[in-house]
């Protein structure tokens, strides 16, 4: 009966996805993904703007699913693939009093999703139900996956689950125990109820909801928050669920604080999700192109990355909620800025690209890390008049454009080629199956760069274009000599292959 009941909700999950027309089935590692805090990004419902004070930068700002759903055709001219959204079951009623630097008058509020009020109700302010469903249905007719944040560690610090009790009088949640760096699964993340999943019920209650709204709203993955702080058993448990449940290919991305393709590797092992955030990369990068570090050391780090378990996808950013925002932290020197994303788009995995990034968006440590998306001239609240720098989008757009041309920068091998100077970098991505070979070289210098490189064995002669710029460069006797500009990159390739996914 269970196994009969189970192939009954396999297919209604299918034919659920079908109906609404979600893309067809692809690698995740070919998908750019697109991370929105919703309530900083479009206002598209005026009537559910209670509370809004944009003012206070932890308040609410009036961001809701319906402007998001208004906005996609914006995402999906940018080149994006797959979007993920914050949280959006209903946040505790009351925000906190925090201190936040530079902010004298600051109260901290839910709108970031993380402070759950009830797993089983959406939060008005975000929309409603049909609104989310609504959204995916309109981001899979444009062939955007849609990831949905799930909390499972934790409820907000008032929650309807404070006093809830088992049937063997046991509370539901553990507040203020525990130390994270100790214990990280029995302690309160940020001074938060924890939930004590251990139990049968709560976890049973927590997992249930999540399944069952990803299953009426019709999405293609969770987005797992604070999964260190959850006992692997639990992952296991949501691991069979979510299959059973919702389709065997249904995508889990974990949030495991500080992971890497070596710490990831034992979740991977035990296929308790599809993919882990590398939170390795940002730092390397903004590093590198300070010049900090030699070359030779971050180039075979990008190299290492390629060491991920087969099958397996680490998702790398540059920016995040949780992070200072990576232009500010290069002191707002957009070309270096330019470089790691010119580096992202060519390494290995999925990249992240935090909502505002592609137009250069301000701020920079918590709470300005969650500032409005910036639409400059355009009629779009909260962020209308808020600067924005199209160029930096079309460089994004480019280089999104190159990936999803190339398969070898998004599933290729990766060789380190020597460099005489240490203030460039020079790799070479090769896909056997499609014979797709890119050449990438970067100078993190303040001044132009000249190359002379012997190529991997097997490389043809014959003419290359930089893909950024256009610039034709030749490969002579299996060398290629070329100049670099100060604080840039080329990504060299021959003729795009013609099936361009």
């Amino acid at each position: 009966m269970a196994l009969l009941m189970a192939c009954a909700m396999l297919v209604a999950a299918a034919d659920d996805a079908h109906a609404q027309g979600a893309p067809a089935p692809r690698s995740w590692a070919d998908e750019v993904l697109y991370f929105v805090l919703i309530d900083r990004f479009a206002d598209g419902d005026p009537g559910n703007n209670a509370g809004v004070d944009r003012g206070n930068p932890g308040g609410w700002h009036g961001g809701d699913l319906k402007g998001l759903t208004q906005q996609l055709d914006e995402l999906r001219d940018l080149g994006v693939t797959a979007l993920w959204i914050n949280p959006v079951q209903m946040q505790q009623k009351r925000g906190m009093p925090a201190q936040a630097p530079g902010v004298p008058s600051f109260r901290h509020e839910g709108f970031h999703g993380y402070w759950v009020h009830d797993f089983e109700a959406m939060e008005p302010r975000f929309g409603t139900e049909a609104d989310l469903k609504e959204l995916v249905e309109q981001a899979h007719r444009r062939g955007i996956r849609v990831l949905l944040d799930v909390v499972v560690n934790h409820t907000g610090y008032t929650s309807i689950y404070a006093d809830r009790k088992t049937a063997a009088d046991e509370g539901w949640v553990r507040v203020g125990e525990g130390n994270c760096e100790v214990e990280p699964v029995t302690c309160a993340v940020g001074g938060l109820p924890d939930l004590k999943t251990e139990i049968a019920e709560v976890r049973d209650h927590v997992i249930g909801a999540n399944i069952a709204l990803a299953r009426r709203a019709g999405v293609d993955g969770f987005r797992i928050d604070t999964y260190k702080h959850v006992p692997g058993n639990v992952w296991a448990e949501h691991r069979r669920r979510t299959r059973a449940e919702l389709g065997p290919g249904f995508f889990l991305l974990a949030e495991y604080w500080g992971g890497t393709a070596q710490s990831l590797d034992g979740f991977f092992e035990r296929d308790e999700v599809d993919a882990g955030f590398d939170f390795s990369f940002k730092g390397s990068c903004e590093a590198w192109v300070q010049g900090r570090g030699r070359s030779v050391a971050y180039g075979a780090y990008l190299r290492g990355r390629h060491r991920v378990r087969p099958g397996y996808v680490l998702a790398h950013y540059l920016s995040s909620h949780d992070e200072p925002m990576a232009l500010a932290t290069l002191g707002g020197d957009k070309d270096r800025f330019r470089l790691c994303v010119a580096l992202q788009m060519t390494s290995l995995g999925l990249p992240v690209i935090y909502y505002g990034e592609e137009v250069a968006r301000g701020g920079h440590e918590w709470p300005f890390n969650r500032n409005d998306m910036p639409w400059g001239a355009r009629d779009i609240l909260p962020g209308k008049g808020v600067a924005r720098d199209e160029a930096m989008r079309d460089f994004y757009q480019r280089l999104i454009r190159i990936r999803a041309e190339h398969p070898a920068l998004r599933r290729g091998d990766y060789t380190l080629l020597t460099q005489p100077q240490d203030a460039t970098l020079a790799f070479a991505r090769h896909d056997a199956a499609s014979g797709d070979r890119v050449l990438v070289l970067a100078n993190r210098d303040e001044r132009a760069a000249s190359v002379d490189l012997a190529l991997p064995e097997g490389w043809p002669n014959g003419a290359l274009t930089d893909r950024i710029g256009g610039a034709a460069i030749e490969v002579v006797q299996g060398r290629i000599q070329a100049r670099i500009g100060a604080k840039s990159a080329l990504v060299l390739a021959a003729t795009p292959p013609k099936a361009a996914r």
